[in-house]
């Protein structure tokens, strides 16, 4: 999930690489443009992030969605990586100044200032991902997710996999919201084994997003238990689940990103959240005039597993070695995209 902090309806799985920020107006502002092409359309697409790129692979996914953007229109880009709230406000502005076609921006740090700058400029475009502002301004689009259908996948790798019997979840906070990220695991899991023993597990305290040491005795708690499939829901302490569980010889499961490469051996799957599908297509949707907030989930291609994506087989993830498993898990997704079958969501209850 991302990156140091939480999100309202997400857990980052990423670290972000931080850097240091400048002083200057804009320095902050780490740009990737690209030149418009010759005879092209002259559209321009400005993406903010709230965070440095670096290594984390959601704000990656989301720079490679408004290239592919820029390339389809003979366009042009740019991407402004901050660092801080300071250096957020300023490339912000910035974009605006500019006045692309669109700017996209990513994650909930960005709806209040969307807000300010949509009702000042309301002949720009704004793309969110991941997040929405609470009032609806025509000039504002937003993408956002249904987490908790590749949620309900993972839970049936989980379920199928299990020797115990017995599957968990650690999950940062007890409110409707986050336990998509919990919920969904234990239905998906009782769905294709229905004696599983299913429990959750919440990190709370002072620091529920950033507390990897919490995040293990949680999960220890669990493992204690003899529960030995893990849904790690933990933001930043995903961590300290991992370390649980690879201590104890159990399995855990990641969100986001692919976070098996960070605890081979361990780590099964991730609900995968394709920031990319997101960008990219939202951005059509505004310049043919589609305005307003778009859920991505299976269907859409929005939301997936590792185990379901090119490239498993050198993607670390234990699920590569369960093909069976994997075969079981596809024919879930077909029927929730078809709508054969559907997931409740606990933040809809």
């Amino acid at each position: 999930m991302s990156r140091r902090r939480h999100r309202s309806l997400q857990l980052a799985a990423a670290t972000a690489l931080m850097v240091t920020a400048a002083t200057a107006c804009n320095a902050a502002a780490k740009s990737d443009a690209s030149d418009s092409a010759s005879g092209g359309s002259g559209r321009t697409f400005t993406l903010v992030t709230p965070d440095a790129v670096g290594q984390n692979e959601f704000l990656k996914l989301a720079v490679s969605g408004v290239k592919d953007a820029a390339k389809r229109h003979d366009g042009s880009q740019k991407v402004y990586e901050s660092t801080d709230t300071a250096s957020q406000q300023q490339n912000v502005q910035a974009a605006v100044d500019a006045k692309p076609d669109v700017v996209v921006l990513v994650g909930f740090e960005f709806a209040d200032l969307v807000a300010q700058q949509a009702q000042k400029n309301p002949k720009q475009q704004f793309l969110i991902i991941d997040a929405c502002t609470a009032k609806t301004f025509k000039n504002v689009s937003c993408a956002v997710f249904r987490e908790h259908e590749g949620v309900y996948l993972a839970g049936a790798e989980a379920g199928l996999l299990s020797e115990s019997g017995k599957v968990g979840a650690v999950d940062v906070l007890d409110t409707p919201q986050f336990r998509r990220y919990s919920d969904p695991f234990a239905a998906g899991a009782k769905k294709v084994a229905a004696k599983t023993e299913t429990s959750t597990r919440f990190v709370g305290g002072q620091s529920p997003f950033d507390d990897s040491a919490r995040a293990k005795e949680q999960a220890n708690t669990l493992l204690s238990k003899g529960y030995d499939q893990i849904m790690a829901a933990a933001a930043a302490g995903n961590y300290g689940v991992f370390e649980a569980a690879k201590a104890k010889g159990a399995y855990a499961y990641g969100v986001d990103v692919n976070q098996c490469v960070s605890a081979p051996g361990t780590v099964v799957d991730n609900v995968i959240k394709r920031t990319d599908v997101a960008v990219e297509k939202g951005i059509e949707s505004v310049l043919a005039g589609r305005t307003g907030t778009v859920s991505y989930g299976l269907k859409e291609g929005g939301i997936s597993l590792t185990g379901l994506e090119d490239g498993v087989d050198a993607s670390k993830c234990v699920i590569a070695d369960h093909k069976d498993v994997l075969a079981k898990v596809e024919a879930l997704r077909d029927q929730i995209v078809s709508g054969e079958l559907k997931v409740d969501d606990p933040a809809a209850n």
